[in-house]
């Protein structure tokens, strides 16, 4: 993949500052705001159903997250997708913690089923779990799954009509025919709360400026983990980290994408 392509993209976010409509994890929600600004668009959080669907109507995108869920917040996600769908923007769907409770099982396979999710993130076990694989996740933190992880994706692909994303160590970006390796990161991003769903938000903000939604996720995971890269190396621990991580993301410049960008396509 051009690298240019990556960066070409993080400039339409900057130049176009699009709406980014939140119906989000409660722990991590200043943290996906502020990530979503600093890579220059405009985070909104809205969450009441009385007006989810108005206030859907004039973003770019959706990110619906799953880790505080309670029922009446599916709910007004339920509201906020149908309004998105009709307008035609994409939807994001983090499907955090699926794989750890019945309810959140039911919950994601009802928001699949009754609304169009256009990108479906997770980890590898909460993934394989809404791909019907019989995993437990450990909370909000991955489980070994015994599978072969890009085959699973992109017949979850197939199966719901979308762009799947697993995150980890590389992560994996497949629309069902093509598939993305992005190999930045660092292992620092696990000794944080919330990196996982400022993914999420990252990937509602590109997903907002590019109509080919894998090349959108690849390029918001490709510019957030060089970001995390180049923060660990002036950070003295997580603290630190987290600071340097969104300085890093509002400094990030085409030849530092250019350099570090690491993404296969299969």
């Amino acid at each position: 993949m051009p690298e240019i392509e990556i960066y070409s993209l993080l400039e339409k976010v900057r130049a176009q500052k699009p709406v980014v409509h939140h119906l989000t994890n409660w722990v991590t929600i200043y943290d996906c705001a502020n990530v979503v600004k600093v890579f220059g668009a405009s985070p909104v959080m809205a969450h009441a159903k009385e007006e989810v669907a108005d206030m859907a109507k004039i973003a770019s995108s959706l990110v619906l997250n799953i880790g505080t869920l309670t029922v009446d917040f599916i709910d007004s996600m339920k509201i906020a997708a149908k309004s998105a769908n009709e307008k035609g923007i994409p939807v994001v769907l983090d499907v955090c913690g699926a794989g750890a409770t019945k309810l959140r099982d039911q919950k994601s396979f009802e928001l699949l089923d009754e609304v169009k999710i256009n990108i479906i993130k997770g980890n590898s076990s909460e993934v394989a779990r809404i791909a019907g694989e019989n995993v437990q996740t450990k909370g909000v933190d991955a489980t070994e799954v015994g599978k072969n992880l890009v085959e699973l994706a992109k017949h979850l692909a197939k199966k719901r009509n979308c762009t799947v994303v697993i995150t980890g160590k590389e992560d994996i970006v497949t629309d069902g025919k093509i598939t993305y390796i992005v190999k930045n990161g660092h292992q620092m991003m696990a000794n944080i709360v919330g990196t996982g769903c400022m993914a999420t938000s990252v990937i509602g903000a590109f997903a907002a400026v590019e109509k080919d939604l894998a090349l959108a996720s690849v390029a918001g995971l490709c510019c957030f983990e060089i970001a995390a890269e180049l923060a660990v190396k002036s950070s003295k621990g997580p603290g630190s980290f987290k600071e340097a991580l969104f300085d890093a993301i509002f400094n990030l410049d085409k030849k530092t994408v250019e350099k570090m960008s690491k993404i296969t396509r299969k």
